[in-house]
């Protein structure tokens, strides 16, 4: 009975892999591929089952011999009516039997009876049996192993290997963007780089639309702020020199600061949107103010350099109320 039990369990094992190889396909199957996968999974279930109950019963069997040969063994060494008396004694439950094979320690005044054969430098083994609670774990990593296939395998409850992967994916995508988020609002006068992407400009102009324009005019011809279409910058122009006015303002002249009302990313946004307005030429723009800006190569990325060329102020300049270029 032993070796069929472990005949049965060496052909079953590598259809057991198998499944296991199909089922962890990074490609969910559709269609008919995915009938024949599931009928296969639900075959093997039913024969891990199978199996299993027969083990079970295998080792009921196994016990019941075990009795039947004690009791033989007492009817040869002691006779008949030692084998009678041993036969009427009432058989102990399944459970009583397992504990006991469990815990079948044997007497320390009888272990000469458990002596192995053989010797090393002295030492002697003890053919004794496991502790019960090795045991006991070994049995509960078997009924944990069944449960887990049969949760994550067959049922497909739990999440596969696939599925796993993503939402690690997607988790460190988001906090890749919450980082990323944070960065974003660390950029100030010293560091801002010129953005010039559709997006950022776009949201530039709904921040300008919102909070420049009355000043400043719809496509920045000026009004009670100066021009921004125009070369001429009185507080310097590229995005870093207009960054440090929108923040901070200009309070002599009437602009407030607006770093308590704007995020770092707003100001970025909208100082590259007003220095995108440069040479549209809108009407009724505005005359200059201020000195002519210079842009140079290495402001474009963000490292304001530009030379500012000396003109004559207009009258406008000094009684405008409001003043950001």
């Amino acid at each position: 009975m032993k070796n069929k039990v472990i005949s049965i369990i060496g052909g079953v094992l590598p259809l057991l892999l198998l499944s296991n190889d199909l089922l962890a396909q990074t490609e969910a199957p559709t269609g008919e591929t995915y009938f024949y996968d599931k009928l296969l999974s639900n075959l093997l279930l039913v024969t891990a089952g199978i199996v299993l109950l027969g083990t079970i019963l295998a080792i009921m069997r196994l016990l019941s011999v075990m009795v039947k040969m004690q009791q033989l063994r007492i009817y040869q060494e002691q006779g008949i009516e030692a084998y009678m008396e041993e036969v009427k004694k009432p058989q102990q439950s399944l459970w009583r039997r397992l504990y006991k094979s469990w815990t079948n320690v044997v007497p320390l005044e009888k272990e000469q009876d458990i002596l192995f054969d053989h010797e090393y430098d002295g030492i002697r083994e003890l053919d004794n049996s496991l502790p019960p609670w090795w045991v006991a774990m070994f049995y509960i990593t078997i009924g944990f192993a069944v449960v887990y296939m049969v949760y994550y395998h067959f049922g497909g409850n739990g999440p596969s290997q696939a599925e796993e992967y993503e939402m690690a994916v997607a988790k460190a995508e988001a906090s890749v963007e919450a980082y990323l988020s944070q960065q974003a609002n660390l950029v100030d006068e010293t560091n801002a780089e010129l953005l010039t992407d559709e997006e950022s400009l776009a949201l530039g102009k709904t921040v300008y639309d919102a909070n420049c324009a009355a000043c400043h005019g719809m496509m920045g011809e000026g009004g009670v702020g100066p021009n921004m279409t125009d070369e001429y910058w009185i507080h310097g122009g590229g995005v870093q020199n207009v960054f440090k006015t929108i923040k901070y303002g200009v309070p002599e002249k009437g602009m407030i600061s607006w770093q308590s009302q704007l995020r770092p990313t707003d100001i970025h946004r909208v100082a590259s949107y007003i220095l995108s307005m440069a040479g549209t030429n809108p009407p009724n723009a505005k005359e200059p103010q201020g000195e002519k800006y210079e842009a140079s190569p290495q402001a474009e990325t963000g490292t304001d350099t530009g030379t500012d060329t000396e003109t004559e102020e207009t009258t406008e300049e000094s009684s405008s109320p409001v003043g950001m270029n």
